[in-house]
């Protein structure tokens, strides 16, 4: 099955150029991000996690459900590949909480190559991913308001590095080795079913606005606005409930049930 690319760009509200250039993919990186939100609530509810173009279909633009990193990179390589676009798809290793040597490889990130030039594109890496495309060049820093991203060597190894208070850190890991399509299956299958991992145990959730970014972990919310700041706690699975239907685009009333083995009164 094909992406259908009419509601595709319904669903992130695109309608600008589709021609395979730089600012159709910035373009199109930023509405997907904008419209298509990080969460792993499906995770939570014990379905399993779907990378079938018809399955991606169906849930993050039928349903207009959010996904993380296997659904959100398989989906928009869907869309450039519909568009001519020439990319490969990676896996990486996550090291904000693990060195890379205790990481399995349960990232997955498009590279776009265009007129020679080659981009990292990531739109699934929850709160730090990159909303712009990030150049393949050692030291090269990209940035969009207060958020800022480059990659750099590291011997064998690409590093993808990220502004976090009080500055850069090293996000995740990658050699660029070729990957087939059932490494991104066994990286899903492990992410979501391994029971040491952290999006079996834990709500995990991201939204972007035009200057807005809302972020989750467990009952912890922090509202960026700007430059500004604001935390807040989630009292009850109602308020979790309320806070997806206006922040991140849909209501899912099996939340009200929600079992996280990480909140004991939830579980």
């Amino acid at each position: 099955m094909s992406l259908d690319l009419d509601a595709y760009f319904e669903r992130i509200q695109w309608g600008g150029g589709t021609r395979p250039t730089y600012d159709t993919l910035a373009g199109i990186l930023d509405a997907h991000m904008r419209h298509i939100p990080f969460e792993n609530l499906d995770v939570l509810l014990g379905r399993p996690i779907r990378l079938d173009i018809e399955g991606l279909q169906a849930k993050l633009v039928n349903a207009r459900r959010g996904g993380y990193c296997f659904e959100q990179a398989t989906l928009l390589g869907a869309a450039l590949g519909e568009l001519g676009f020439a990319f490969t798809a990676h896996t990486a290793r996550v090291v904000l909480f693990a060195p890379r040597s205790a990481s399995a490889r349960t990232h997955m990130f498009l590279n776009v190559t265009l007129d020679d030039r080659a981009f990292v594109v990531d739109p699934g890496f929850g709160a730090l991913a990159p909303r712009v495309p990030v150049p393949l060049v050692d030291g090269t820093t990209v940035t969009r308001g207060p958020d800022a991203h480059v990659m750099t060597r590291d011997g064998g190894y690409w590093v993808l590095r990220a502004k976090a208070d009080p500055g850069m850190i090293d996000a995740w890991v990658t050699t660029l080795d070729l990957d087939n399509a059932v490494d991104f299956e066994m990286g899903n299958h492990f992410t979501a079913t391994w029971p040491g991992s952290a999006f079996v145990s834990r709500i995990m959730l991201r939204a972007f606005g035009e200057d807005l970014r809302v972020t989750v972990m467990n009952r912890d919310v922090t509202v960026r606005r700007g430059d500004a700041t604001e935390t807040r706690q989630l009292a009850d699975r109602s308020e979790l409930r309320a806070l997806l239907a206006r922040d991140f685009g849909f209501d899912l009333p099996e939340v009200e049930a929600l079992r996280v083995p990480s909140i004991p009164e939830w579980s």
